[in-house]
């Protein structure tokens, strides 16, 4: 188990925006930075990371935490996995407070499983190209031969699968890693017996890789032409690799991505290596695969500008468009690079330096009006009726892009290149925009099932007040419970306190409790905190390995909008601190829950009343309770309406 001074040195040095950095493109947003949501498709920025709590906050789906709850959000680690990757990305030795048992390695090797096979392929793959003869005479030969250096093979952890046909499965099998495991991760093939036989076999290996660089699954390309199999294969589906959901390289592309803020998408896996040995590096690929809205997603993230290489295959091309279209409508700027004829991105890169790539493609990438329009025109000739087609299918790219003004100027550039006038695109437009929103509105009121519908109306009942109001004792408690406050007392006395103090001295006092079991919980924290004269705040939860807690501490501390500012600067309006206005948010607060309190005690009270076996003594007891309550609740009402 990792000791308790090593997790405490992690979150000490570990910075959230950094890290979150790796995986998200963020931009500055007053004291925040904001991004687009790694765990939802959004086209308006809503995940929030704040520097100064490093914290973060997913306002789309409701997510968020501490740097370790994002890596085992995002990456799907475990917790000690999340804090080893930052362990090492920021060079913190690991200390163990005690040797793990073998039941809790056989635990975690359980729930990882896929993932250590994998790591272990990767291992096992890459010793056999540097440390066999096999591999070297073959797996390494054409590696040589494509041109990658030493340098380029390593940064990509290249590999090679023996010609043998069980040579990894016994390997494997030898670490003991069961036929269950291997079949799952698709390594290996067993049918119908205990003998298993290797899916890669005699195949150079590349490894596919996560946004943190895990090994999600491989790509085999077989090097002999006497054999009737598939050119490349790709691991199958698995817990941990979703082909649609990936694309190769982005481990290695993501920093150049961000800093060049531009992605080029290219084919194959050797396009990709090409392009980073020449020293292009802002580059993925989509595995040979039709490019998906994952993937463009996965893009999105990291840019908004797209770049796609092609080689020039007419049928690559044709294919292209499809492709292109749904980069449009997840609103990222699209453009198209043909190679010279003969040439695919592996075989230019090979050829030229990183200054000519770089010089070829900023004269040559075209947007994808020009690009579809030149295809389509060639095809056309003189047809009037071809012609009108093109310029349909052209409109109809258009009209999948949600920003009106992009839609105008592309509308006015295909005006230009097609010789027709703008009223008549902007007519043809205004049908595909029909259209379309006449099949969005289809789809989402075919899929509004009646359990949906269900959901809905329970969600749209009316607010629980009480819930309301423990959210704000809460929020209280985690963003400002140390900070000092000036109240009065029942003789209107001034006093200071914590707010962390005042709200436990007042629960204490009238033996409040709050209804949300979590909430408790946290309340009971932070009184034990106290005793031990701690003040147990929001950073003492979200460091907390405790999903609920730390998502409410991360609720409770980020602030989606900020006071630019400009309302002082240029419009001369101050408005005070949210710090100035605590004593009368705590007041405030506190009286109203009493009220609640008050309430539930007058309820219970007159269900005694409603039996019919109570005494006439016991009667009057309750009735006097009930007088006694009801005016302590007057007071109270009293009391909040001074406060307002």
């Amino acid at each position: 188990m990792i000791s308790r001074q090593t997790i405490d040195a992690i979150f000490s040095t570990a910075r959230v925006e950094e890290v979150i950095g790796d995986f998200v493109s963020l931009k500055r947003s007053g004291s925040n930075l904001k991004g687009l949501s790694p765990f939802a498709d959004e086209k308006t920025p809503s995940f929030m990371v704040s520097p100064a709590k490093q914290i973060w906050k997913d306002f789309s789906t409701g997510k968020g935490g501490n740097v370790v709850t994002f890596l085992m959000e995002h990456e799907q680690f475990t917790y000690p996995e999340a804090l080893r990757w930052l362990a090492k990305k920021y060079n913190i030795e690991i200390e163990e407070d005690r040797e793990q048992t073998d039941e809790q390695k056989e635990e975690l090797k359980q729930r990882e499983s896929l993932f250590i096979v994998s790591e272990f392929a990767k291992k096992y793959f890459v010793e056999q190209l540097h440390e066999t003869e096999e591999g070297q005479n073959i797996g390494l030969a054409y590696f040589k031969e494509r041109g990658f250096t030493k340098q380029t093979i390593e940064k990509f952890e290249l590999g090679y699968s023996p010609a043998k046909r069980n040579a990894f499965t016994e390997a494997a099998e030898k670490k003991g890693y069961g036929k269950n495991i291997l079949e799952a991760s698709g390594l290996s093939i067993y049918k119908d017996s205990d003998f298993g036989i290797d899916r890669f076999r005699e195949r150079v290996i590349f490894p596919i890789h996560s946004f943190s660089g895990r090994v999600l699954g491989f790509g085999g390309r077989i090097l002999r032409s006497d054999v009737k199999a598939a050119k490349y294969l790709n691991s199958p589906e698995s817990e941990i690799y979703h082909k649609s959901k990936i694309l190769y390289g982005i481990f290695q592309s993501k920093q150049a991505i961000l800093k060049e803020n531009e992605c080029l998408l290219v084919e194959g896996y050797t396009d990709v290596i090409s392009l980073h040995q020449a020293g292009i590096e802002n580059v993925v690929s989509s595995s040979g695969t039709a490019l998906t809205p994952d993937q463009i997603r996965l893009i999105k993230r990291l840019t908004p500008n797209v770049i796609i290489l092609y080689d020039g295959d007419a049928a690559g091309i044709r294919a292209s468009f499809r492709g292109i279209d749904l980069i449009l409508e997840q609103e990222l700027n699209v453009k198209v690079l043909l190679f010279p004829e003969g040439d695919d991105p592996d075989s230019f890169a090979q050829k030229h330096s990183s200054e000519e790539i770089q010089k070829y493609i900023a004269e040559n990438a075209t947007d994808f009006i020009r690009f579809k329009a030149g295809i389509l025109l060639e095809e056309a000739k003189d047809s009037p009726v071809k012609k009108a087609e093109l310029i349909r299918d052209i409109i109809h790219s258009i009209s999948l892009i949600p920003n009106v003004i992009q839609r105008e100027l592309y509308i006015q550039e295909t005006s230009k290149i097609m010789d027709v006038r703008e009223e008549v695109l902007f007519k043809e437009l205004g049908q595909n925009l029909q259209r379309k929103q006449k099949e969005d509105r289809e789809k989402r009121q075919n899929e509004t099932t009646s359990a949906q519908m269900e959901v809905v109306k329970d969600v749209v009942i009316a607010v629980n007040p009480r819930e309301v109001v423990e959210e704000e004792i809460v929020r209280l408690l985690l963003q400002y419970g140390d900070l000092i406050v000036e109240l009065k007392d029942d003789e209107g006395e001034n006093y200071q306190t914590t707010v962390i103090e005042e709200i436990i001295n007042q629960f204490e006092a009238n033996d409040l409790k709050l209804n949300n079991q979590l909430y408790q919980s946290i309340l009971e924290d932070v009184k034990l905190g106290f005793e031990q004269e701690e003040l147990r705040t929001g950073t003492f939860f979200v460091r907390l390995f405790d999903e609920g807690k730390t998502e409410v501490a991360s609720e409770a501390m980020m602030e989606k909008y900020s006071l630019s500012e400009n309302w002082s600067k240029k419009l001369n309006i101050h408005i005070k601190p949210k710090e100035e206005n605590i004593s009368k948010d705590i007041t405030d607060t506190i009286l109203r829950y009493k009220t609640f309190y008050l309430e539930d005690v007058i309820k219970e009270y007159s269900e005694i009343l409603k039996k019919e076996d109570i005494t006439g003594e016991v009667r009057n007891e309750q009735l006097e309770k009930i007088m006694l309550l009801t005016e302590m609740r007057a007071k109270i009402y009293q009391a909040l309406n001074r406060v307002i």
